[in-house]
């Protein structure tokens, strides 16, 4: 078991390095609008970030990193020229803590949950910013204009502090890394507690939108930008679900453990981006849940 589980790190670590160049391609960046006054935004690559247009400012959702953020700030004003009033950040991890200084500079407040905020200041990275408003607990609401931004804190689920973002008046929502539309879990399933994870979509599930902003979204490049909807969190709670039968069904076949990774199949799935890549490193992880117990795991969180 544990020689398997170094070379499923080696090839991780391979997969996520040959990753990082698609990740960061200098695409064209793109603007759409998705609701009234909501538009989704990318400057290129596999991160989407958010942006709501009021008439009394705009809330401006994940700023990514600062090449990210200044692009956001570009794309939003092509479109008004209402002050940037609020920043929100969904979690600690720095892919997509940072940049928030890049909207401090141009007026804006940035958010962010107490766990994150905690966690980026013991360990800062070289483009995150510390918040200028910090909240806690399990949900915070910011009135701006004719809309409510509802913060919710869905618990443990990956990172710290991870919040999805509701905006009721237009029934939209903004979900990063949680929901990620048309790609298998992301490599060796870094720093996320799986069945707090799987929770947390049922709770996403009954929240109050019919459209969201996905962070990470591998469907077509010009359907990304329309966002996701609850059929992709739905569908990311199935994943889950059909590769932990999958590999009980291996227990019960009497596969050794050692060669369960490798051995699962999910062939419904075998059109997502990823899958011939990473999904014998996802079935690594998920069996570690099983074989260990769930981590991370926080008291209280």
């Amino acid at each position: 078991m544990i020689k398997t589980v170094q070379s499923a790190l080696a090839a991780a670590a391979l997969a996520v390095g040959l990753a990082t160049p698609t990740l960061a391609a200098d695409d064209t960046a793109m603007t759409r609008e998705i609701a009234p006054g909501v538009y989704s935004y990318t400057s290129g690559g596999h991160y989407h970030s958010m942006f709501v247009v009021t008439d009394e400012g705009v809330a401006a959702f994940e700023t990514v990193n600062s090449k990210h953020a200044s692009g956001m700030l570009d794309a939003i004003r092509t479109v008004t020229d209402q002050q940037v009033t609020y920043a929100l950040h969904t979690h600690n991890h720095w892919d997509h803590a940072s940049g928030g200084g890049v909207m401090q500079e141009a007026g804006a407040e940035t958010v962010m949950h107490r766990f994150a905020a905690e966690w980026l200041a013991a360990n800062p990275g070289r483009d995150t910013a510390t918040p200028d408003i910090v909240w806690e607990g399990a949900r915070r609401d910011i009135a701006l204009g004719d809309v409510t931004i509802e913060a919710h804190y869905l618990g443990l689920n990956h990172g710290l502090g991870m919040t999805v973002f509701v905006i009721p008046e237009r029934r939209v929502a903004y979900i990063a890394d949680l929901v990620t539309p048309n790609r298998v879990m992301f490599s060796i399933v870094p720093d996320f507690n799986i069945k707090e994870w799987e929770r947390s979509l049922g709770d996403i599930l009954d929240l109050d939108f019919d459209v969201a902003v996905c962070s990470h979204n591998h469907l077509p490049a010009d359907e990304a930008m329309n966002g996701c909807t609850k059929t992709h969190v739905s569908e990311e709670r199935a994943f889950i679900r059909d590769l932990r039968n999958a590999i009980f069904a291996e227990f019960e076949k009497g596969t050794p453990p050692s060669d369960i990774p490798t051995t699962v199949a999910l062939p419904q799935y075998a059109h997502w981006d990823r899958y011939d890549d990473w999904l014998s490193l996802n079935a690594q992880r998920v069996l570690l849940d099983i074989w260990m117990g769930p981590y991370p795991w926080v008291p209280g969180q």
